[in-house]
């Protein structure tokens, strides 16, 4: 397998399709009735992961001014399981035709590839990229008595203990895990990966004190303001605009720490050019609204309007970053 899941792909058909107008109307071979505008019935949006996680809340926030943009109902429809893999084989095989999308976070396309050996579909291949919605970071906790009152102190601290601390995840080869991997490898430190079925669930066993730290997907940040657990650190280039006080670990000496993900909208592979100029259209300007804004800001994240282009450069560098770590430490699905 291709070891970046991003690549430039049918240039040929876009460019015959540059010209159609932003409000879909039919090309031939896309299955679009003659003269058929876009989009002209309810679009489906499929979630792969569950209700309650941060695709599913973004893909809500953003679903109600797609509507009235759109003029059509926009359905959510939940597939979970398999890392993803289960609602992106499904938007994969879909008609290419812009009524079934793929809300995803971004580890289905920067990592799975690197870390199955097998997978149903390609995302190179059959997946193309609409908009980005939302960039996630993660954010270093600990439980509230751990002896480290800064960053600095935890790195100095997780020096002299090796094995001696323990960090959840939400799972083998999740972003969690990636994160603390990189955090390992950087710092030149070792501490005991315990991975969960969920991050809700680490951050259970955080609170409970039986891990001492984990990278928080912005789940842990109340508990944080309720005293009950320590935010030491971001893991980003830059501080978090909701955090302002806390410094990046790249500011700890962690250079160009990123264990960030942007969460975003995919199509099926030959989609009508048209089509997905109006989506992003749609989606970007949905990203404005004060309202979305607000929902986007409770998980700790920011929203990212960007053209197609954009987001799969920004993909694509996601992809090289987290292959490399997996390359280097090892890291597997199971």
């Amino acid at each position: 397998m291709n070891a970046s899941p991003i690549r430039h792909g049918r240039r040929s058909f876009l460019a015959q399709a540059a010209g159609a107008l932003a409000s879909g109307l039919a090309l031939p071979g896309t299955g679009f009735a003659q003269g058929e505008a876009y989009p002209a019935r309810p679009v489906k949006v499929v979630c792969n992961f569950p209700a309650g996680s941060s695709p599913d809340a973004l893909v809500r926030a953003i679903a109600l001014p797609m509507q009235q943009a759109l003029g059509q109902p926009v359905v959510i429809d939940n597939r979970a399981g398999a890392s993803g893999m289960i609602g992106a084989e499904l938007v994969a095989k879909a008609p290419p035709d812009g009524y079934t999308l793929l809300m995803t976070a971004g580890s289905t396309i920067t990592t799975n590839p690197h870390v199955f050996a097998k997978m149903p579909f390609d995302a190179a291949r059959d997946l193309v990229p609409v908009a980005a919605v939302a960039r996630l970071n993660l954010f270093l906790v600990t439980r509230g008595d751990f002896p480290a009152g800064n960053v600095r102190e935890f790195l100095a601290y997780l020096k002299a203990h090796p094995g001696k601390v323990t960090y959840g995840s939400a799972g083998n080869a999740t972003g969690l895990h990636l994160a603390g991997e990189m955090l390992k490898g950087q710092a030149g430190v070792f501490a005991v990966h315990v991975p969960y079925r969920g991050a809700s669930l680490a951050l259970q066993d955080l609170l409970a004190g039986q891990i001492d730290f984990y990278f928080d997907p912005g789940i842990a940040l109340q508990q944080v303001k309720a005293g009950k657990l320590k935010l030491l650190a971001v893991g980003a280039p830059q501080r978090s605009p909701l955090y302002p006080d806390v410094p990046t670990l790249s500011e700890a000496g962690l250079k160009g720490f990123d264990a960030g993900t942007t969460h975003g909208l995919y199509a099926p592979a030959g989609t009508p050019a048209a089509v997905i100029e109006r989506l992003n259209r749609e989606v970007n300007a949905a990203l404005v609204q004060p309202n979305v804004k607000a929902q986007i800001a409770t998980l700790a994240a920011e929203p990212t309007p960007m053209t197609p282009a954009q987001f799969e450069t920004v993909m694509r560098e996601d992809s090289r970053r987290y292959g490399a770590v997996i390359r280097e430490r090892h890291i597997t699905a199971t």
